[in-house]
């Protein structure tokens, strides 16, 4: 008959038993915070931060922006939009786009944090080539530098002063050719004769 091989079992040093379960709960802890870090970002409220503090005045609800931005998915920080010089009625933008700038001062850098509900809600928003630019139910993050604003009745108003002189000048340059225009010999260009 053959013998089983007998390993002699140690005891437990004391204080090791203490050691293992602190080591699992080291191991949980970690895991539940990995876990946090990694979920999905959601926004309660519309936040500015600033980036490079402007100065001045800040747009109203009546106003028009001019504006450098970057607009990307909150949860991705994939880039969705993207403008230069762009301008931006306050009053045509999606709530919390509006309320941000409501916030900025000229010449600032900001970084614009728009919870869904105050972007496009659960309306999923397509893109220049037919996808999805912008999922449903997606907090957006927008860097914006404000470069001015005007109040929509000082564009209209300047608008219609370009307008008018536009037609003065059409005007003007019908009546001359319809009569021929003059021409003023002393403003005739000299030319050395051979």
């Amino acid at each position: 008959m053959s013998e089983i091989t007998r390993v002699p079992l140690q005891p437990v040093a004391k204080g090791s038993l203490a050691k293992v379960w602190l080591g699992v709960i080291v191991a949980v802890l970690v895991g539940i915070g990995l876990a946090w870090a990694a979920r999905p970002v959601h926004f309660s409220e519309v936040r500015v931060i600033a980036l490079k503090e402007g100065t001045g005045k800040s747009p109203t609800t009546s106003d028009v922006a001019l504006i450098n931005y970057v607009g990307r998915i909150a949860s991705t920080g994939k880039e969705f939009d993207r403008g230069e010089n762009a301008a931006m009625p306050l009053q045509g933008v999606i709530p919390g786009f509006a309320q941000g700038l409501q916030q900025m001062k000229v010449g600032g850098k900001y970084r614009l944090e728009i919870p869904a509900a105050l972007a496009y809600g659960s309306q999923a928003m397509p893109g220049r080539d037919g996808s999805v630019a912008i999922p449903a139910n997606s907090d957006l993050v927008f860097e914006v530098e404000l470069i001015e604003f005007r109040s929509m009745a000082e564009l209209q108003r300047q608008q219609a002063a370009m307008q008018a002189l536009q037609q003065q000048m059409q005007a003007r340059g019908a009546g001359g050719a319809a009569g021929g225009a003059a021409v003023d010999p002393a403003a005739a260009p000299v030319v050395p004769a051979n």
